[in-house]
């Protein structure tokens, strides 16, 4: 996952902030410097890595408030749960970045993000012929990455 642009960057505050003011919760500094840090993560990322990373400049920003964030992220649309078994709960970008599909490694927890016409074009077929309309999807494959073979 690679790290987004500085337009990116004014889409997703623009986003948040009118999700924010539509919800009639306040705009915060805490939620900029946790919304830019998550932004320049440039990977999915779990709570307790996001607040690792804020925490050493801005040790006054705690957990709760971080998992707080993502998950008013998540409902805004910026970002993306991504749950894989027992693992912690990963948060990915959804802005500035293309729909794709994970290969995930079930040993070490590696994601790797893949994109193919061929298997997006075979899932409108599927919902086509069976007269179904989709909205949203995600494949996810598991397996083991080459270094875990």
């Amino acid at each position: 996952m690679a790290i987004i642009n500085n337009r990116d960057f004014i889409t997703a505050r623009e986003t948040l902030s009118a999700y924010i003011n539509e919800k009639g919760l306040r705009e915060t500094k805490q939620r900029q410097i946790i919304l830019d840090a998550f932004l320049s993560s440039g990977r999915h990322i779990t709570a307790t890595e996001l607040h690792k990373r804020i925490s050493g400049a801005h040790p006054e920003i705690g957990f709760a408030t971080v998992q707080r964030n993502l998950n008013l992220f998540c409902e805004s649309g910026i970002a993306e749960e991504i749950k894989i078994g027992r693992q912690k709960t990963r948060y990915e970008q959804k802005i500035g970045h293309e729909h794709h599909d994970h290969l995930i490694c079930v040993k070490c927890g590696d994601f790797i993000e893949v994109h193919d016409d061929k298997i997006e074009n075979l899932q409108n077929k599927l919902a086509a012929a069976n007269n179904f309309r989709p909205i949203r999807h995600k494949l996810e494959i598991y397996g083991y990455c080459g270094n875990c073979k």
